[in-house]
């Protein structure tokens, strides 16, 4: 998916929603575990639920690779049936040397190799150009590199500050930024920093960012977009455990929906307001 393929599909739902899908198997209605693939079958009922009222879809790699081969083949079925109109991302978190980082794109990115080809893949920038630029090798494939996440234990790096007064997750923007561009490169940015959005932009004023922690980690819809909104919406607000697990009995699909449609809602009011729509 192009970054104007991506805008037209917020513009046209009026929502700027990613559904996390990190399906953790104790975590899912018990009715389910008879099935021959429980996960597969609850990302199914998800994204089947909300598939009108979400942009992106973002599976967390780990909640299916710690199953081995079968949480392999999961994750492989379900990318098949993210709808083509939502934007896939793969939340692995990678980041290696140059040859290590080129496999890893083929995993995610090479569909005659893997079986699979999402749009995205989250990356770990700490070893430098070599981790972020072979993803940027594959033509409309994004780099999603973390930024200034909202972990507890982010203070201990990103926030480091150099002699000329510059935070560390600046520098890793600015340095990114001259890798790729804003058709390439997205960042994340934790939804718990608030005002730190406006340091964000300063740097990066017109890439998306991908923005965890709305939800059930405490983050404020209203502060993310109050300091982080541009002109093209420039935000992909994930939500996770406050929709896939809103209910653990058999209407769980029908609770995911509805706590879907209410984030729908004020995000719809959100872009009236910035004049995005």
């Amino acid at each position: 998916m192009t970054r104007q393929e991506l805008i037209e599909q917020i513009k046209e739902k009026r929502s700027f929603l990613c559904v996390g899908l990190d399906t953790d198997i104790t975590k899912i209605p018990e009715h389910l575990l008879g099935e021959e693939d429980p996960i597969f079958t609850f990302n199914k009922a998800i994204i089947e639920s909300t598939e009108d009222l979400c942009v992106a879809y973002k599976p967390n790699i780990a909640f299916y690779e710690s199953y081995g081969a079968k949480g392999w083949q999961s994750l492989q079925k379900t990318w098949q049936i993210l709808p083509k109109n939502c934007f896939s991302i793969a939340d692995a978190k990678r980041g290696d040397i140059g040859n290590t980082s080129k496999m890893y794109a083929q995993a995610f990115f090479d569909q005659a190799q893997s079986g699979m080809s999402f749009d995205s893949i989250t990356i770990a920038p700490y070893m430098g150009k070599d981790s972020v630029t072979p993803f940027l090798d594959f033509d409309d494939k994004w780099a999603i590199v973390l930024a200034l996440t909202s972990n507890e234990g982010s203070k201990d790096f990103q926030n480091f500050t150099n002699r000329d007064g510059k935070q560390l997750f600046e520098e890793v923007i600015e340095k990114v930024n001259c890798w790729g561009s804003i058709e390439n490169i997205m960042y994340v940015v934790g939804a718990t920093r608030g005002e730190a959005f406006l340091e964000i932009r300063k740097h990066a004023p017109d890439h998306f960012l991908l923005v965890p922690g709305v939800g059930a980690q405490g983050g404020s819809l209203q502060d993310v977009c109050k300091y982080g909104m541009n002109k093209d919406c420039g935000l992909l607000v994930n939500s996770t455990r406050g929709i896939i697990y809103a209910s653990s009995g058999k209407d769980y699909a029908e609770r995911a929906r509805e706590e879907a449609i209410k984030l729908q809602k004020e995000m719809e009011q959100e872009l009236i307001h910035a004049g995005v729509i």
